[in-house]
């Protein structure tokens, strides 16, 4: 149904968009529309974008934002993303999405947030915001406050060689916490390779093992090992405590 007031057209009963390659669907979609710029002769680019309250509805009209209302399921061919309400900015290619059971997955990784979930389909980005985690099919799993996951391109997969991760990194913030078969490994900033298998935690890190702590202000966790090292740096010295015979009867 299109409103000529509002310049919008909204789709019920188990609505879907297709628009270069990202399927968007939802109980409800609202398409909101603007009158088109004008383009400049030489680049052919468009000259400005104008307020969606200076347009009148004369005239060929862009699609630049839609909002959707419940079961919203946002996918491409290589990852999807989900939750009960979501903005997308066509402009700059970003999805905010909120509700319950925040997630994007892909092949490899699944990631999850509690408060808001920004999915950047085009480039395979994504920041989940509150209780985030990254877990991979391996059953490794990286929590914090906020994580920033970076995908690889498909150009830059072809070049790794037979059966690369989805993700090249991820970055964390706030409460970053690592967990291993045998450690768990926190600090107030980190990233990690998902490669290499490699984390870098920074600031107030605490790394432990059983009734073992190492503390200090950086470490190293190699997650395919299992084996974490501490380094120095800022005014924060290593220190340790080691408890003998831990696993003595």
């Amino acid at each position: 149904m299109y409103d000529r007031n509002t310049h919008t057209v909204t789709l019920t009963g188990g609505a879907r968009g297709i628009r270069k390659g990202i399927t968007l669907d939802a109980d409800t979609l609202i398409g909101y529309l603007r009158k088109k710029a004008p383009l400049d002769p030489v680049t052919k680019m468009p000259l400005s974008q104008p307020r969606p309250e200076d347009q009148d509805s004369d005239g060929d009209q862009d699609l630049y934002r839609i909002e959707a209302i419940g079961h919203v399921h946002i996918f491409n061919q290589k990852d999807q993303a989900w939750g009960d309400h979501g903005i997308y900015d066509m402009d700059k290619g970003i999805m905010l999405l909120t509700g319950k059971k925040l997630r994007v997955v892909s092949a490899k990784e699944f990631i999850t947030a509690r408060d808001v979930m920004e999915y950047y389909p085009d480039t395979h980005i994504s920041i989940a915001r509150g209780d985030a985690t990254v877990t991979t099919n391996e059953g490794k799993r990286i929590t914090a406050d906020i994580i920033k996951s970076i995908g690889y391109s498909d150009e830059e997969k072809a070049k790794l060689g037979p059966n690369p991760p989805d993700l090249d990194r991820a970055f964390g913030w706030g409460d970053v916490t690592i967990r291993t078969p045998t450690q768990t490994a926190v600090g107030d900033r980190g990233v990690y390779l998902f490669g290499p298998e490699l984390a870098r935690l920074m600031g107030h890190v605490r790394v432990t093992q059983g009734q073992n702590q190492n503390n200090g202000s950086q470490a190293i966790v190699n997650m395919k090992t299992g084996i974490s090292r501490m380094l120095p740096g800022g005014n924060d010295p290593v220190q340790g405590l080691i408890v003998p015979n831990e696993n003595a009867s």
